[in-house]
């Protein structure tokens, strides 16, 4: 098995974490994305409304699956991470979700949880999804 990690220049370093923003094992042709969230590159929530983060972390998971040579449509699973009671997030979480996923509708679970990587990140998104075929 050969493992390669996947780590856009356009997202936050995550090398002082001990972690890449995503790993594609090439025999399986299985990308595992780590959990995006809306930070900058300072590490830094952009946004502070819960949609607003959603929209963020969808961004960033769209650049990992772009720089994997993945895609929406290519998405298995997706985990939604929020913080706090996951049915008080769903009406401002699933517009988002249904707004960048489309019709690829992948195997999701939400997950409500007390707390993230910071005390200002709202949700995390994190998938396994499949590369492209012509890769």
């Amino acid at each position: 098995m050969t493992i390669k990690k996947i780590n856009p220049a356009s997202l936050y370093d995550g090398a002082p974490f001990g972690m890449s923003q995503a790993a594609i094992d090439t025999e399986s042709r299985l990308v595992f994305i780590s959990g995006q969230v809306d930070w900058d590159s300072s590490y830094q929530v952009k946004n502070k409304d819960i949609a607003a983060q959603a929209e963020g972390a969808i961004k960033n998971l769209l650049a990992v699956l772009e720089a994997a040579n993945s895609s929406v449509a290519n998405i298995l699973q997706l985990r939604v991470y929020v913080r706090g009671e996951l049915a008080d997030h769903m009406e401002k979480v699933v517009p988002v979700l249904l707004a960048y996923l489309g019709t690829s509708r992948p195997a999701l679970t939400g997950i409500g949880v007390t707390s993230l990587a910071t005390v200002d990140t709202l949700i995390e998104i994190e998938a396994v999804a499949k590369l492209n075929s012509a890769q």
